[in-house]
């Protein structure tokens, strides 16, 4: 566990806006993660990129501590200046070791998120690792800690209220669109396919909206969506020459530029004065910030829904001790687990040892002893040769483990 490092860029210290400087070009990731790997000699790597974090996990021996994580950002070509960086590793929290294992557990958990109880964490942690472990920037030792991430997760929502009547930011985000009253067949834009957007889109169709448009670069996951609402599915590139009309737009992109720019939304007005609603979830922003001077929009964003946030967690404030107990419950089974793999690595060539020493006995030291024996004698020693080998390999194995545990 003290290869384990994690360099986190967070709500909790840094503006949501400012935040999506942060998120990588999505075409593009894994390669400046091979490269950054490959640079500074990283055993293993993930990147995580919600709408409250930013967060690169590493498996590593490296020192990482403010001159690596800015000497990290700039192999990354972030496109920061020296300014903005300087900031951002300011704000920084990096873990190692059982504080980095902590840190996990409880991000997976919701503990670290804008939305205490949300379980949509989870899911997007799950992705960031497989999408990582897909283009071979992770092994062994972060599929270990995954495995422990996973069911420590699953069993603080099991067996704690703190994700009972969940809401989430998307949730949250509907509230707010709801009390805006829109009608029934109001036009719906929908920018970008992904989790955030489907998962909107379900409180959408629950209450009865079903006029929708779907832009989105991939035209298949568009059609998914799209087919899903009942609606008409178009590519993002489309989305400047659209003229059907809209009353409110949903967008959530990995988009690191504004998708709606003022020349974009001009061109979707098409003429149209009424006020509009957009609900932007992206970090950063799918909305260009001239959008919101020049118009008049009802705009909700994840920023905005702090401060119901905040009343969330007064609400479920007495669960986290009980999660925090999971957590540490779940830390402690893992040592040990990490100490019996140690252990079992250590001494995984035991057997063939033994089996070289049973076969030199028989075949060359013993050979002609063996050989004079008759087919019964010789079917009882291989029995008792059987016996012993198996105890031979079996018991040390067993007192080491005992033995690094109980003087630990």
């Amino acid at each position: 566990m003290k290869y384990l490092k994690v360099i986190a860029f967070t709500h909790k210290h840094i503006e949501l806006k400012e935040l999506g400087k942060l998120v990588l070009c999505q075409e593009n990731t894994a390669d400046k993660l091979h490269a950054v790997k490959e640079h500074f000699g990283i055993d293993e790597i993930f990147y995580l990129s919600t709408c409250n974090r930013v967060e690169f996990v590493l498996s590593t021996q490296h020192k990482v501590d403010r001159e690596f994580a800015e000497a990290f950002l700039t192999e990354m070509q972030m496109g920061l200046c020296t300014h903005s960086t300087a900031t951002f590793l300011d704000a920084a929290s990096i873990y190692e070791g059982q504080e980095a294992m902590n840190h996990l557990l409880r991000t997976s958990c919701s503990l670290e998120s804008l939305i205490v109880g949300e379980k949509e964490i989870l899911a997007q942690l799950r992705k960031a690792y497989e999408d990582c472990r897909e283009a071979g920037l992770t092994g062994d030792k972060l599929r270990v800690t995954m495995e422990c991430v996973v069911k420590t997760a699953k069993e603080v929502y099991t067996y704690t209220n703190i994700s009972k009547n969940p809401i989430s930011v998307v949730s949250l985000a509907y509230r707010k669109l709801k009390d805006l009253k829109l009608c029934g067949n109001a036009r719906i834009l929908i920018i970008g396919a992904g989790e955030t957007n489907r998962n909107i889109s379900k409180y959408l169709q629950k209450h009865k909206f079903s006029n929708f448009s779907v832009f989105n670069r991939t035209l298949s996951k568009a059609r998914q969506l799209a087919d899903d609402l009942g609606g008409r599915a178009y590519e993002l590139h489309e989305l400047k020459d659209f003229k059907g009309g809209f009353d409110a737009i949903i967008t959530c992109t990995s988009a690191v530029e504004p998708i709606l720019t003022t020349e974009i939304y001009t061109s979707l007005l098409n003429g149209d004065t009424d006020k509009k609603t957009i609900v932007d979830l992206a970090i950063p922003n799918d909305t260009a910030p001239e959008v919101l001077e020049q118009f008049d929009v009802n705009f909700i964003e994840v920023h905005s829904l702090n401060e119901i946030a905040k009343k969330n967690l007064q609400e479920r404030y007495h669960e986290l001790v009980h999660a925090e107990a999971i957590i540490e419950q779940n830390i402690s089974e893992h040592l040990v687990m990490l100490k019996q793999r140690k252990i079992e690595l250590a001494m995984r060539q035991v057997p063939e040892k033994i089996k070289e020493i049973r076969n030199n006995a028989v075949n060359t030291v013993f050979a002609d002893e063996v050989q004079s024996l008759d087919k019964e004698s010789r079917e009882i020693l291989e029995k008792v040769i059987n016996y012993m080998e198996k105890k031979y390999i079996s018991v040390p194995m067993i007192m080491a483990k005992d033995i690094l545990i109980n003087n630990n």
